[in-house]
């Protein structure tokens, strides 16, 4: 939990500084803070990431993306939070170079990644999922399913702000939403290749300024 409580901390103080730090008019902060309960960040630590978004600190923040190549044709789309980005693609540059990767120019692998909103929560009580699924179509929904207990739904990222107040309206709290980038085309490998993608990909995530990180693995 170490690395994730500050991840999830910066995603809040950026919520709050682009639109403000009321979370009723702001959706984007009302996510972020639903994934920070989710994980179980404490009330006080959110309280805290949303006032540093009026400091200096959080002006200096800027939210930047890296395309990647990887070990055995594995892509990787890699979201950043940072205060010093020659800091973060040199962190990057490094950790890829070392186990069979590279930076590729920014939009090169757009083709091979789909935008989209991703929205998950615990199956819900009394509530026919295939009613809820008819439901949501209006709000941008493309695919519902059901792993384990949880209902994974999808939709464009344009359906975002629609889809997230129709669930929040049927009453139900999302244990995590927000946009992910999507492989259109993804690849299947075998366990030990597995291995070495995984590998470098908990090396990426471990870096403090990534906050999220997409892969084409099927």
């Amino acid at each position: 939990m170490s690395k994730i409580f500050p991840k999830l901390a910066k995603s809040i103080t950026l919520a709050a500084k682009n639109g403000g730090p009321d979370p009723d008019s702001n959706a984007p902060l009302r996510v972020a803070i639903q994934n920070g309960k989710a994980a179980n960040l404490s009330k006080e630590n959110i309280e805290n990431a949303i006032k540093r978004a009026a400091g200096k600190d959080a002006s200096e923040i800027t939210e930047v993306s890296y395309e990647a190549k990887g070990p055995h044709g594995a892509l990787f789309f890699i979201e950043c939070a940072t205060d010093n980005t020659n800091r973060s693609v040199g962190n990057l540059k490094a950790i890829l170079g070392k186990n069979g990767g590279e930076i590729v120019p920014g939009g090169a692998l757009n083709f091979m990644f789909d935008r989209k909103t991703v929205i998950e929560f615990s199956i819900p009580e009394q509530k026919d999922l295939e009613e809820l699924e008819f439901e949501l179509i209006d709000s941008g929904l493309e695919e519902m399913s059901v792993d384990d207990g949880v209902v994974t739904l999808i939709g464009d990222y344009t359906s975002f702000a629609s889809l997230t107040s129709a669930v929040e309206g049927m009453g139900i709290e999302a244990t995590k939403s927000g946009l992910q980038h999507l492989p259109s085309q993804p690849i299947e490998l075998t366990e030990e290749q597995i291995v070495d993608v995984e590998d470098l990909l908990d090396k990426i995530e471990d870096d403090d300024d990534v906050q999220a990180v997409y892969t084409n693995l099927g």
